[in-house]
């Protein structure tokens, strides 16, 4: 039993001050005022005075795919009061894969979630790593198909529009993936080989993906020179196929991008009112993570990333390459030229160079030595944010929370360890921004709401026992650029399903987290 805490129920209205919560078997059974005459008991009491009470935080673009199964603790998002996380991002994870593709993966997305050593990555498809989750881990999460495999297992890493048959299979295996629970698909269209998809073919995969009640996740095709005819492109996709979108981390970075948030607001007001699904996430820090390789020009990353390593080799495609990144821009950076003092190494694959971790990167030269040398493992922090833009996307009606926290590395993003509770302590309590419960909104009912989660989201009775409590005069971000895994304050109590993750600011034992897996539709 939860007592005497202020309720912010997840639905936007006003705190409830004095209110006792009562759980039972990891639902809600019930919530009264205190000391109006109904008393609810409970073998273990937890005295909220003081403290506010809110469903627990959806991350809703999560890179936690690994950890969840190999870092069982998972402090880093516990901590924040997360306690559902959508995995499966950016179009490129662990199911669908088969033998050929998943060390291929493995390899791509090794600074994203490490290359899994240790695991026994036994599945293959998606219902098998969710029926993984289901062992226990320590907390909730849901999986998005991610089109990038899906595309390598029908056309592999080619740049060219698929065949008929290949978007068969394609077709096939994202229905089988939505079958086995996956609440929609995620797509890397600046990543291979996603970025090589043309709208027809993405198109066609949506129609299946709104067929079973489910939505589209893109990391569009730029965030920089082309940003805004990038949300443009993902507008009319969702038009032409009737499925929902959800924009991951929408802004707009980099000096092209300056000031021009009205811009992107317009227009997806516009879409609304023509009666396009659209959400949002975004993450409140300016800084951008990704990997060091994902900076190169897409057709110098065909054929996957041993056959990138080769042209890295070749001083005649280097310098084809260097131009294109310092010169016209890649579209691996947003189709902006590659500004090296905004480059900081946050991460290496290989712990032999961890002297690189916290550098800006002097150049060309030192990029492709530390690419070659690590096996385009490393990850970086690249500082190209607008505070502009990222308060002006916060406040727009369709937005959620997402951390796109990379765990890996010597330096990560702050953001992994910090994003819920900054807005929290840094928007809501500091700058006003938002208020309390609209902001507790936007982390809890209106992500379940995309995700169709009947049950999650508010503190209502019958509901999933997903709750945090925190003190809404203290609750901050501990994690800086400078000390990233530092953890927050202000969070004493967190339950997963009703079971004490975090009691009193410490860690359990508990491993009550679960899949959450699509709903059928009527």
């Amino acid at each position: 039993m939860i007592r005497g805490a202020t309720l912010v129920d997840g639905s936007g209205a006003p705190a409830r001050p004095g209110t006792d919560v009562g759980l039972r078997d990891g639902r809600i059974a019930a919530v009264a005022p205190s000391g109006r005459g109904t008393r609810l008991t409970g073998r273990r009491v937890l005295d909220a005075d003081g403290l506010v009470l809110a469903p627990g935080f959806v991350d809703m673009h999560a890179h936690s795919d690994l950890a969840l199964l190999g870092d069982p603790e998972h402090t880093a998002k516990l901590a924040q009061g997360v306690t559902l996380e959508v995995v499966g991002q950016d179009g490129l994870s662990y199911a669908p894969v088969d033998d050929t593709t998943l060390p291929q993966i493995r390899q791509a997305i090794t600074g994203w979630n490490g290359d899994g050593s240790g695991l026994d990555l036994d599945w293959r498809d998606a219902g098998g790593y969710l029926d993984r989750l289901d062992r226990g881990v320590a907390l909730n999460a849901a999986y998005l198909l991610p089109h990038g495999n899906i595309r390598m297992l029908a056309a592999g890493w080619e740049d060219r529009p698929a065949t008929e048959d290949e978007r068969v299979r394609m077709r096939r295996l994202v229905a089988e993936g939505l079958e086995q629970g996956a609440v929609g698909l995620s797509a890397g269209l600046t990543y291979t080989p996603g970025m090589y998809a043309r709208d027809d073919e993405l198109t066609d995969l949506c129609r299946v993906v709104a067929s079973y009640g489910g939505y589209f996740c893109p990391h569009h095709r730029s965030y920089g020179a082309g940003a805004l005819t990038a949300y443009r492109e993902m507008i009319a996709l969702a038009r032409a196929s009737g499925c929902a979108l959800h924009l991951a981390h929408a802004t707009l970075n980099f000096p092209v991008n300056r000031g021009r948030s009205a811009e992107l607001l317009a227009l997806l007001d516009q879409a609304l009112a023509e009666g396009v699904d659209l959400s949002l996430d975004s993450y409140p820090y300016l800084a951008g993570c990704t990997t060091l390789a994902a900076l190169l020009p897409s057709w110098a990353a065909e054929g996957g990333p041993e056959a990138t390593l080769a042209r890295l080799r070749d001083p005649l495609v280097l310098d084809r390459i260097r131009h294109t990144m310092e010169v016209t821009g890649s579209d691996g950076c947003h189709g902006v030229p590659v500004d090296w003092s905004t480059v900081e190494i946050s991460g290496v694959a290989d712990p032999a160079l961890d002297g690189w971790t916290g550098r800006r990167l002097a150049g060309f030269e030192e990029a492709v030595q530390l690419l070659l040398a690590d096996r385009l493992g490393s990850t970086i922090l690249q500082h190209v944010g607008d505070e502009e833009n990222v308060r002006a996307v916060m406040r727009h009606r369709t937005h959620t929370g997402g951390s796109d926290g990379i765990l890996r590395g010597a330096k990560p993003h702050p953001r992994a360890w910090g994003t819920f509770p900054r807005y929290l302590g840094h928007y809501v309590r500091e700058l006003g921004v938002l208020t309390l419960e609209e902001c507790v909104a936007r982390l809890t009912s209106r992500p379940a709401a995309r995700l169709r989660l009947p049950d999650r989201g508010l503190v209502r009775e019958g509901y999933a026992a997903d709750l945090v409590l925190f003190d809404p005069l203290t609750v901050a971000a501990g994690s800086t650029y400078e000390q990233p895994r530092t953890l927050p304050t202000g969070i004493p109590y967190v339950l997963v399903n009703g079971a004490l993750a975090i009691d009193g600011g410490r860690r359990t034992d508990a491993l009550a987290g679960r899949s959450v897996r699509r709903t059928p539709l009527p």
